[in-house]
């Protein structure tokens, strides 16, 4: 078997493999699928998680089909497909711990039906069910954005967080959505899913934009643009201060994104908006959600996939998908 390593800074490999043995209280996954995250692409730059130099197990956007269950383990069958939700495993797989999904043979220990494991509906392919874990993440940054049918909000960036994003908002009834992205096919993939607009922030004047698009607001004197709530799943640094700039009176804004360095933080500014500001992380409560959403939403999902390989090419996956033409980028195991 093989298994996705960092090595170190920039340095990753797919490795000559023996998975450990089938404990008690755990259970064995056969690999279908694993999408490839920026999050992969961030811990390979460093050089591996929690420190540089450790020496990592990639992927945590995994699914396929139950070959071993230990005795312990209840309610989940040999032959079952499963998503692996890897927030809820001890070992926090592919992202710092011993396991990751990047494999034909994925151990789960400690696994727990309803948690760390989630059944599969029916008509839903692998690789629809493995794009679980980033629609988790989208899932979760809308909600922190406490926005409901009728009101106006803007999405930066649009990888496949923000453009899970953009699919949840009008899912919800929401049609004034700005999306934001340099990559022109990006921009196409936003509209594609329901966007009102979609526009490339370095090439227009975005507060002009937005105001013909969202209306403008009076605020304690000044003028703030309608948009009701703001995310940020792209991390540039200008962003947030440009929002303060322009928000209007009790607005929004929600950080997904990792930034690395300090922003810049105008708070003066912000006090006539009295703006909230938050951040979302992960997705503690709605793998269940996007689940029990994916039958009616598989065909725009798929959408979301650009490009699939085999585990033997992912190398060349993560090259792809550190490319802005790209979307998921889907690495397919165990499959003909």
């Amino acid at each position: 078997m093989h298994l996705l390593k960092i090595h170190g800074s920039g340095d990753a490999r797919l490795d000559d493999y023996q998975r450990p043995a089938t404990g008690p209280s755990d259970l064995v996954v056969k690999m279908k699928a694993c999408g490839i995250c920026g999050s992969d692409l961030s811990y390979i730059k460093i050089g591996g998680i929690p420190t540089p130099g450790t020496i990592t197990p990639l992927g945590h956007e995994g699914a396929g089909e139950v070959m071993e269950v230990g005795a312990k383990v209840e309610g989940i069958a040999v032959g079952d497909r499963v998503i692996v939700n890897p927030m809820m495993t001890p070992s926090n797989i592919g992202s710092g711990g011993p396991e990751g999904a990047f494999t034909e043979e994925l151990l789960v220990r400690e696994a727990r039906l309803g948690a760390s494991i989630l059944p599969i509906p029916n008509d839903i392919s692998y690789e629809i069910a493995a794009m679980c874990e980033p629609l988790a993440v989208a899932m979760h940054g809308v909600n922190r954005a406490n926005v409901n049918a009728g009101d106006k909000v803007v999405v930066f960036g649009c990888g496949p967080i923000g453009l899970g994003m953009v699919l949840w908002l009008v899912d919800r009834g929401i049609r004034d959505v700005v999306a934001l992205d340099l990559s022109p096919e990006r921009r196409e993939r936003a509209m594609a899913l329901g966007a009102q607009a979609a526009l490339d922030p370095s090439q227009v004047d975005l507060r002009a934009e937005l105001a013909k698009l969202h209306g403008e607001v009076p605020s304690y004197g000044r003028v703030g643009v309608g948009t009701d709530a703001y995310i940020d799943a792209a991390g540039a640094p200008n962003i947030l201060s440009d929002v303060i700039a322009m928000a209007k009176f009790h607005s929004r804004m929600v950080i997904t994104a990792a930034h690395m360095k300090p922003i810049e933080f105008p708070a003066g500014r912000m006090l006539t908006s009295e703006m909230t500001i938050t951040t979302a992380m992960g997705y503690p409560t709605e793998m269940p959600d996007v689940i029990a959403a994916m039958p009616r939403l598989k065909d725009k999902i798929a959408s979301m996939i650009s490009h699939r390989l085999p585990l033997s090419e992912v190398m060349e996956g993560l090259k792809i998908a550190a490319t802005p033409q790209s979307c998921k980028v889907m690495i397919n195991i165990n499959e003909d």
